[in-house]
């Protein structure tokens, strides 16, 4: 198991808790953070006894977004340099939003606070968000004069729509955990002090199912939205004939049969 100090990382009856770590900096996401979160997720996906996952932040941040001060130490860089260490950089990053987004099990954002920035595109990566009353999200990168990197741009359109993601990016403005619900970029609020038992809660029930289902429901309906009616059903039939061979589907079929001779 890979040594890490800015993620803690647990797993409790199931359901794994990625908690980025690093309180003192608002959860910022450095290069080094980046790195744990990736060897963490890993983990997590690899790890039978993991049937979800919760991504939350230790203190009153979910996540500041990406390190200034690494973008000040990335700057400082010559200038023929600059670019394609950024590019090296973006590639992290991407990695560990892919494997979030691509986390054959079941995921939940718990934001308990500031999700800004990249922190908001880690959150949105996941399946679905839970935020404490107090919790805002700002997609911030304007203010620094860049882009949403970590998958907004993607993630964020299929929740609220072309024209409010637009306007959310443009304007970096912040939005509170109510706004975000009646937008339908999050799921669900609850109290702070109810937050993690909530998310846990959550990730019990919605990972009850057959593991295999699960992640061969979720790989066809991550990408729907890109595919036609046709294709759709394609793939779908071809986790299906998966899902035929499992145990649970066996133990399914003989427990109703069993309990209908009663």
């Amino acid at each position: 198991m890979t040594e890490r100090t800015a993620i803690a990382y647990a797993v409790e009856e199931g359901i794994a808790t990625l908690r980025i770590d690093r309180p003192e900096r608002r959860n910022a996401i450095d290069d080094a953070t980046r790195g744990e979160m990736i060897a963490a997720l890993e983990d997590a996906a690899g790890d039978a006894a993991v049937r979800a996952l919760i991504v939350t932040g230790t203190g009153s941040a979910f996540c500041a977004g990406g390190d200034v001060r690494g973008m000040q130490q990335r700057l400082s860089a010559p200038a023929e340099e600059v670019a394609f260490n950024g590019w090296r950089r973006q590639g992290r990053t991407h990695r560990a939003v892919a494997l979030l987004h691509g986390f054959p099990k079941p995921t939940i954002a718990a934001v308990n606070g500031a999700a800004a920035g990249l922190g908001c595109d880690v959150a949105l990566a996941c399946d679905f968000v839970m935020a404490a009353e107090s919790a805002h999200f700002t997609m911030s990168f304007v203010a620094r004069g860049l882009i949403p990197d970590g998958g907004g741009m993607y993630f964020l359109p299929r929740r609220v729509g072309l024209a409010r993601a637009k306007e959310l990016v443009f304007s970096g403005r912040r939005v509170g955990a109510a706004e975000a619900l009646a937008i339908n970029m999050i799921e669900r609020v609850v109290p702070d002090a109810e937050l993690l038992q909530s998310a846990t809660a959550w990730a019990k029930q919605l990972s009850a199912g057959s593991p295999a289902a699960l992640a061969l429901a979720k790989s066809v309906l991550d990408r729907s939205l890109e595919m036609s009616f046709e294709a759709v059903l394609a793939e779908g039939a071809k986790a299906q004939a998966m899902c035929y061979t499992t145990g649970e589907h066996r133990a399914s079929v003989a427990g109703f049969l069993e309990k209908s001779k009663r």
